[in-house]
């Protein structure tokens, strides 16, 4: 076991990277990421992607990539495309950032979703990729007893499905993230960290009330590769949360 890479989902520097994708990872590399992950990519041809990587030494395991849950019957095709570029710039991982359900989800919507989730699981492994779930909050609402979240990874087999925890939002649906990490070992290759002060405010890491640290005590044990900072609302700049977020890891022996 070695300890979990440090990277930024660049969902982070949205604000950057849609006027200058290239120029944001290479300042990602600059501040002292050693990995992304992506979040779109901005018509950028694949060679020229993993030119950057490659110079620059930067890891870059996996990419959020929505499915088309709106047109149920293109979901396939679509993901087609997403994974030949995918294999283009070398990625590992495919991980749905979101997915739609009612504000009371029911277990008729928990199967309709899992359904889904494998036969996109199918489609990234018979590609030689793997396929992953992103949470928020309300995936921990419980539907007969138990978090939707829970049911998910039980419904769809582990060779199709693996969780990317986001343990800020594990935190906001009421659930302890040590306890997460502990729990689903081996199945956790990825996880993001983000953290929360007041409210549904996030902050930079380690400056908010998730128990992140605890986590990062686990992490090799629970078989956590990559490590993500994500971060949505800034004081002062995304760029400057960034390298903030860095000194956690920094303190805590991982850079």
């Amino acid at each position: 076991m070695a300890k979990p890479v440090v990277g930024l989902q660049l969902y982070t520097l949205r604000d950057q990277t849609e006027n200058d994708f290239l120029g944001t990872i290479r300042k990602v590399a600059e501040m002292g990421y050693k990995a992304v992950e992506f979040a779109g990519f901005f018509n950028t041809p694949a060679s020229e992607l993993k030119a950057l990587l490659d110079e620059l030494g930067l890891q870059a395991p996996s990419a959020h990539i929505g499915l088309n849950f709106g047109e149920p019957e293109k979901i396939e095709a679509d993901l087609a495309k997403q994974i030949q570029y995918a294999k283009e710039i070398g990625l590992q991982y495919i991980v749905t950032p979101w997915a739609p359900l009612p504000a009371n989800p029911t277990i008729d919507d928990v199967n309709k979703l899992a359904d889904i989730l494998t036969a996109a699981g199918k489609q990234v492994k018979e590609a030689g990729l793997t396929y992953g779930y992103h949470n928020h909050d309300f995936e921990f609402k419980l539907v007969d007893g138990k978090p939707v979240m829970d049911l998910l990874l039980e419904k769809v087999p582990a060779e199709y499905l693996i969780a990317e925890f986001d343990f800020g939002w594990v935190h906001m649906g009421g659930q302890n993230p040590v306890e997460y990490a502990n729990r689903y070992a081996g199945r956790l290759p990825l996880a993001h960290f983000k953290d929360f002060g007041q409210g549904r405010s996030d902050t930079e890491v380690g400056k908010g009330i998730v128990n992140l640290k605890g986590v990062l005590d686990v992490a090799e044990q629970s078989g956590i590769q990559y490590i993500f900072v994500e971060q949505e609302q800034f004081v002062s700049s995304s760029l400057e949360s960034a390298k903030i977020s860095l000194e956690f890891f920094r303190e805590n022996g991982y850079l």
